[in-house]
């Protein structure tokens, strides 16, 4: 970069400058080691972080200033920015992973209770009576339908009050009405006409489609939460690469160390080996090989 008309800036009061040799020593300006004599280094350039904003990867337009889910869509926020000081929130992903295992773990056993007489000989009926199996369904669907898939009912009631409907939508219906309808079936089933009924006299129940819908939906989510914190996490390793500081070199050639925000175009910066090329430029002296 040209070294003409360079730019005087005053350091950030709340920088930090210390030595390489001696980092018990802690100044606010620049200057040198008062125990070596070596140049000062800025430790930690505090720039006021701008206010993080939450937007919806599906609509951009959407906007908030805390997470939460998009109304539109149901998809959970995610920060419009990536920054370093920033601490990632992974307690959706934890609390949709606690969900799903909850929900499997529940599922598996409904399922093979609901369809085991599909084998031959009908293993299932001659472990449980036909009222009782019903029963036990309804105790396997309960706390996955009301408890796992909670998420689902907030977002698809927030899609019908903000008019946006979409697939929390169809979900929250979907898993409640099979769950309401086989619900009444199992402790009322003399409400129904006889064409709903079987030869035993019951109703047939949809416990196991609700129960399997939900744990389907909650790895779909736990994917798609893993899969975008797996992407923060490489973005954050990236700008952990790039250099945080310059070391500007005046007019009369002594040197300042300077937070990377305030480079300006015109400053000559100066490089030394094994150091960070802060920004693009043009090279006025020396030479070296750069690992790009």
């Amino acid at each position: 970069m040209s070294a003409n008309n360079p730019v005087e800036i005053d350091t950030v009061d709340s920088a930090v400058w210390t030595c390489p040799m001696h980092p018990e020593v802690r100044e606010t300006q620049a200057g040198s080691c008062p125990k070596c004599g070596m140049a000062l280094e800025l430790l930690s350039p505090t720039i006021s972080p701008p206010k993080t904003q939450w937007t919806c990867p599906m609509h951009p337009e959407v906007v908030s200033d805390k997470p939460g889910s998009c109304p539109k869509c149901g998809m959970a926020l995610e920060p419009s920015t990536v920054s370093l000081d920033d601490e990632e929130d992974t307690s959706e992903l934890k609390d949709m992973t606690k969900r799903f295992w909850f929900s499997t773990a529940l599922t598996i056993p409904l399922v093979v209770i609901a369809m085991g007489d599909l084998l031959p000989g009908e293993p299932i009926s001659k472990l449980f009576p036909h009222g009782w199996r019903v029963f036990i369904e309804l105790a396997l669907a309960t706390p996955i339908c009301l408890w796992s898939a909670w998420p689902f009912y907030k977002r698809a009631v927030q899609s019908v009050k903000t008019m946006n409907l979409n697939m929390f939508t169809l979900i929250g219906l979907g898993v409640s009405v099979a769950y309401i309808y086989s619900l009444i079936a199992a402790v009322a089933p003399d409400i129904f006409p006889a064409s709903f009924r079987e030869a035993s006299g019951s109703v047939a129940v949809y416990f196991e489609a609700a129960g399997v819908i939900v744990t389907l939906i909650l790895l779909g989510q736990v994917l798609e939460l893993r899969a975008r914190s797996q992407t923060n996490s490489a973005i954050k390793k990236l700008l952990g690469m790039a250099a945080i500081s310059a070391r500007r070199v005046s007019a009369d050639g002594s040197e300042e160390e300077i937070p990377l925000e305030e480079v300006q175009v015109g400053d000559s910066l100066r490089v030394r080996p094994g150091e960070k090329t802060p920004v693009d430029g043009v090279v006025l002296e020396g030479s070296s090989s750069i690992d790009e």
